[in-house]
């Protein structure tokens, strides 16, 4: 027992025994001869806040079954590129095609209608005898000079007004035949907006992200098919609470953090939706990406927003590559009065643009660091990445 007693104090004695040793060698000069250096200066810092948002294709769209029938085409899987006006999925429409030439049928019957209404009413308005009449020879002559004057005498009846009655028969045949046609017109156009939908073409070209359906399967009438999306642009979607959004203007630049190699890139804000959620009250942002930028659509990314709501601090700003890190601890070597260069430990704060970062503690406002230190190991560490500066 007083063995144990006696042990606990002696650990920290150790381990301060260990620090004291290894700490000179860690803290060892090296020569600024030939070594780029350069003065810390001071920037205005303002608070900002990192946000979690995920990284979405600049277009997507969804296609649906809009008629029922059996999948007899697809374009490919998940990941295969398809050009603007391809077609993405067809539908069989051997049922369709063959309601379209019985429409084209029934159009070829209105139009033999409405021509022989036309011919008719041609007879009828230089002739004036009712179809059906020969109108050829001695009773046709009789009906003239004989029957029709004496009709008109004994029972008041009127040729020019039996005559008007013909030709107004033959103008209503006529128009309709052509309300027939028209109405078989207007069945075919419907018929072809069927046979459209039973295409899923591509909108622009992209790559197809996901799919529902395989050839063979039947669908009804909403049935989800696939999704198609433009990867090549890509954005960061965001929900900023409503109170940093004073100071999101569209248009501006936007330090951001890609889940893929810790990647730190600019971004520029695309879009903000005019209305806040009124659950959550956060207002959705869009940012573009840089083209070629690492990632895919439905990674993890952090973006950068600044509060202008706290008070900016003056901060010393270094240049990204004088940071060494040390396993996870970043340093900067600091040029002493011995014209050496000495590692010091420093805390980190955010990111102010692609290539300089604020510091917290550990460096003051005119002190001189080696630009780019030897063995510089900033981006190259593949520890989990704990000390990178992070936004605050």
């Amino acid at each position: 027992m007083s063995y144990r007693k006696a042990s606990l104090p002696a650990l920290p004695l150790a381990l301060a025994g260990w620090l004291v040793v290894a700490a000179p060698a860690a803290a060892a000069g090296i020569p600024v001869a030939n070594q780029p250096t350069v003065t810390v200066e001071a920037g205005a810092i303002g608070a900002t806040t990192t946000l979690g948002g995920t990284v979405v294709p600049f277009r997507e769209v969804s296609f649906s079954a809009q008629l029922p029938g059996r999948v007899e085409y697809l374009a490919g899987v998940e990941g295969d590129w398809v050009k603007k006006g391809n077609v993405l999925v067809a539908l069989d429409d051997d049922d369709l095609l063959a309601k379209r030439n019985q429409i084209l049928a029934g159009m070829e019957t209105a139009m033999a209608g409405l021509r022989n209404a036309r011919v008719q009413f041609v007879r009828q308005q230089y002739t004036g005898q009712p179809q059906g009449m020969s109108g050829m020879g001695m009773p046709s002559m009789m009906d003239e000079a004989l029957t029709r004057p004496m009709e008109n005498m004994f029972k008041g009846g009127s040729n020019d007004v039996n005559r008007r009655a013909q030709l107004y028969n033959q103008g209503v045949q006529i128009d309709q035949a052509r309300w027939q046609y028209q109405q078989a017109r207007a069945q075919l156009q419907e018929l072809d907006a069927h046979i459209r939908d039973a295409r899923s073409i591509a909108p622009f070209d992209g790559v197809i992200v996901r799919k529902t359906v395989e050839v063979g399967d039947t669908v009804q009438p909403g049935m989800p098919l696939l999704a198609f999306a433009d990867t090549v642009h890509l954005q960061i979607k965001v929900d900023v609470p409503a109170r940093l959004m004073p100071g999101i203007k569209k248009g501006m630049s936007i330090p951001a953090k890609l889940d893929v190699g810790d990647t730190h890139i600019e971004t520029k804000v695309a879009q903000v939706f005019p209305m806040a959620d009124a659950q959550r009250h956060t207002v959705t942002i869009k940012l573009d990406l840089p083209q070629n930028a690492p990632g895919g659509p439905g990674m993890y990314a952090e973006v950068v927003i600044p509060d202008i709501t706290t008070p900016v601090e003056n901060l010393p700003v270094i240049p990204k590559s004088a940071v060494r890190w040390n396993g996870s601890l970043p340093g900067v070597y600091v040029v002493t009065g011995k014209d050496e260069a000495e590692l010091r430990m420093v805390r980190l704060g955010g990111f102010v643009d692609g290539n300089s970062v604020s510091v917290l503690s550990g460096l003051k406002t005119g002190e001189r660091i080696l630009a780019a230190p030897p063995n510089n190991q900033t981006g190259d560490s593949n520890d989990s990445g704990g000390g990178r500066p992070q936004a605050e």
